[in-house]
């Protein structure tokens, strides 16, 4: 396939560019194979480089002899193209819905970026599981690095190499994995130095309506626990939802076969109900109407901290878990590519102060989410905007991002990253120059030679002139395990996502008042009794 056959007009002349509180800008549009290019004349004004990926939804309309293209990107940016004539108007729509519409992973522009300043190489190899071993081995010999999933034999959504207890070989491995859904066995994720505890994560087992077994699988589970120790199993489905589960052929760890274990229901929203919540906080942020009393319902009614609330809540108990109860833990959901995954990198943030540092955070992404199997491009396809027919979109990954967002809010000196940084990481799961994102798992990074053939984002991230702009100059290390508040006041809307594209500079602080008056209702339906969490709010308030 040739781009330039979607292309029906690749230049227009006297194109009107207007964005939110900038002047509008006439100059020409040009459209590549991946990018909208728009340069005006005035030599005071910026050029615009949109990557047509980062497109999720286009709306035409027409005024006079006249067409106004509507632009809605994936960032959650709008912009308007006013386009002389009708004809280059639906011309100049007709090749971006083209462009933006590709499925083919291989025609994406990271497998056509070659900044000069950066190599192939650089970056893939930052953080592998044998990395991962290496510093495990330090303060524990129970467990082993296997490689029974070379070439993804056994579990398609499993990096190669994968950390077990050393107690189960890899035979019984398969049989474990043929017990669980996708294969997804219980795999090591995080060993807690203080108590010796670790967390682990998988996907649900395969019990079915008959109660199923595999003896392999309860073996693995009881030899991770000590003699004298209980082990937890938080499922993020609820406990109806998880006995549905059973009529499907999943199911649930029985008390009976799994004694020393005790399971722990807290559901976690995800596919639709996610991707409908964030379309409406985006609907709200976008308001324009000037009743306060209309933009409060309608962020309220999103439901968006709600679910932010409930991912961190669940994150703490397994933190609660492993520190202050001395037990280990699994976690698991259906597949385990999603909340389970969100669960397993909160703990750790919360646990572990390596975790909150920028190369920590990173190795933290490419272990819990992308080595783990999350399904960025599945998920990641549109955003709030698009008209498309909902598929398998989530935003499960903005979630965990907003979680450390309220984190480092809580806790603003004891993150080495800033806010910007973590703006940056949703910018390009969404859409990306880089390959990091791409694809849904590490086989299928693999058989399109992600590594070989695109520029890693940590390579960028990681150069030194880049690497200073993520730097929280509050930073300093807290060695201390951090609870973050979940309590209504606490959690607050990261407006620095959210709000960045609606609001003046002059409209900021009008802002921040709308959202306390956001958490004050709140904190009137749920009339917390904690006087500490206040004190925290103020404090931060100061900061």
């Amino acid at each position: 396939m040739e781009f330039s056959e979607l292309i029906e007009t690749s230049k227009v002349d006297h194109v009107l560019l207007s964005r939110p509180f900038l002047q509008p800008v006439k100059g020409t549009l040009c459209i590549t194979s991946h990018h909208l290019l728009f340069a005006s004349r005035a030599a005071d004004k910026e050029e615009l480089w949109l990557l047509i990926r980062n497109i999720d939804a286009i709306e035409k309309r027409f005024a006079g002899s006249s067409g106004i293209i509507t632009i809605k990107c994936k960032d959650l940016s709008v912009m308007y193209l006013e386009i002389p004539g009708m004809e280059e108007c639906l011309n100049v729509a007709k090749s971006i819905e083209a462009l933006s519409s590709l499925e083919s992973t291989s025609h994406m522009y990271p497998f056509f970026y070659r900044p000069k300043q950066l190599n192939l190489q650089e970056g893939w190899d930052s953080f592998t599981p044998e990395e991962q071993f290496t510093k495990l081995s330090i303060h524990t010999d129970n467990w082993r690095l296997s490689y029974v999933n070379k070439d993804f034999a056994v579990c398609t959504t499993y990096p190669d190499a994968v950390i077990v207890h050393k107690s189960i070989n890899d035979a019984a491995l398969k049989t474990v994995a043929s017990f669980r859904q996708g294969g997804r066995f219980p795999v090591f994720s995080y060993y807690h130095k203080k108590t010796g505890m670790v967390i682990m994560r998988s996907s649900q087992p395969l019990t079915g309506a008959n109660g199923k077994r595999c003896k392999e699988d309860e073996h693995f589970l009881a030899a991770v626990l000590q003699p004298d120790k209980q082990g937890y199993i938080i499922d993020t489905r609820s406990i109806q939802a998880a006995h549905q589960a059973k009529v499907k052929g999943g199911g649930f760890e029985s008390k009976t076969n799994y004694h020393k274990w005790k399971r722990l229901h807290r559901s976690i929203e995800r596919g639709r109900v996610l991707q409908e919540s964030l379309v409406k906080l985006v609907d709200a942020c976008n308001d324009q109407s000037n009743s306060i009393d209309r933009w409060l319902s309608k962020l309220e009614a999103s439901k968006w901290l709600t679910h932010v609330k409930t991912v961190l809540t669940t994150a703490c108990l397994a933190v609660q878990c492993v520190e202050r109860e001395g037990a280990s833990v699994l976690i698991h959901g259906s597949e385990g590519r999603d909340t389970t995954l969100q669960l397993t990198s909160l703990a750790q943030i919360i646990l572990d102060p390596d975790c909150r540092t920028i190369s920590g955070f990173q190795a933290l992404i490419e272990r819990e989410w992308l080595q783990a199997g999350h399904p960025f491009q599945l998920r990641c396809a549109s955003s709030a905007y698009s008209h498309a027919k909902l598929k398998q979109e989530a935003p499960v990954f903005l979630i965990f991002l907003d979680c450390c967002w309220q984190m480092s809010y809580q806790f603003p000196c004891s993150f080495q990253f800033n806010e910007r940084f973590l703006i940056t990481l949703f910018e390009h799961a969404y859409a990306s120059c880089f390959g990091t994102f791409l694809c849904n798992n590490e086989k299928e990074r693999f058989n399109l030679n992600v590594k070989e053939q695109t520029i890693s984002i940590w390579a960028r991230l990681n150069r030194p002139c880049e690497r200073k702009l993520y730097v929280n100059p509050l930073y300093e290390r807290n060695s201390l395990t951090i609870w973050p508040s979940v309590a209504p006041q606490s959690l607050q809307l990261w407006q620095g996502l959210f709000l960045r594209w609606n609001l003046s500079p002059e409209h900021q602080n009008e802002a921040w008042e709308q959202i306390n008056h956001i958490m004050e209702h709140s904190r009137r339906k749920a009339n917390p009794t904690s006087t500490e969490l206040s004190v925290l709010k103020e404090d931060h308030a100061r900061n």
